[in-house]
């Protein structure tokens, strides 16, 4: 399994873990200046570079005028050079409110494809969950937050927080899996028919995710 780390342009406050020397690194526009503060090079360098404000040497230069954001475009690469795990770090505490929610939908474009990435912020971590399960280990404490991604996700069962699900239908128009929490029990999400947008303290690291 191949892992893209994916530097964008906001905030961001240091890595999760050191990096696998094997990953692939992109840089996507303003995300270059973290690269560069942790002394790090880039495989790739991509975007429209209106954030960085100039074009580095050997970059991928699209038009500010496109479809597809700096961190989707480098989802795509990531996607083509054959990465199966995504992490984003600079993709959850900018000021603009819009690309943090791009960057959710850039979640499920990854696990509509058979991927998964993380979003990985200064307190929060964010995932998209697609029929399947992820498992935290005994030992968590902190916040714990479950939404449906879509109009409606069917057998969703939470198991070892604080708040238990089984066996349930979330859907879009009703925040029931808000503000729940880890118990220091082992903890089991799952989904068995759609996807589920999940939030985490980033304290807690990343969770296993199991078929």
């Amino acid at each position: 399994m191949k892992t893209c780390v994916i530097f964008c342009a906001a905030e961001f406050d240091g890595l999760l873990s050191a990096l696998d020397q094997d990953a692939l690194v992109i840089a996507a526009d303003g995300g270059l200046r973290h690269t560069q503060a942790l002394g790090i090079e880039p495989n790739l360098i991509l975007g429209d570079f209106d954030s960085l404000g100039y074009t580095p040497a050997g970059a991928s230069v699209f038009p500010v005028e496109k479809d597809d954001t700096d961190a989707m475009l480098s989802a795509r690469r990531g996607l083509e050079l054959g990465a199966r795990e995504f992490l984003f770090y600079g993709a959850l505490d900018g000021p603009r409110l819009d690309h943090t929610v791009a960057n959710f939908q850039t979640l499920q474009f990854l696990a509509d494809r058979g991927a998964w990435g993380y979003l990985i912020g200064r307190r929060s971590i964010v995932t998209v969950l697609k029929n399947g399960t992820l498992r935290f280990p005994a030992g968590h404490r902190g916040n714990l937050s479950v939404f449906s991604m879509g109009d409606r996700a069917r057998g969703v069962s939470i198991r070892g927080a604080y708040y238990g699900l089984e066996n349930w239908e979330l859907t879009c128009g009703f925040p029931l899996g808000a503000s729940n929490h880890f118990t220091g029990e082992q903890t089991e999400i799952t989904v068995d028919e759609g996807s589920l947008l999940i939030l985490w303290d980033r304290q807690e690291g990343l969770p296993h995710r199991l078929k």
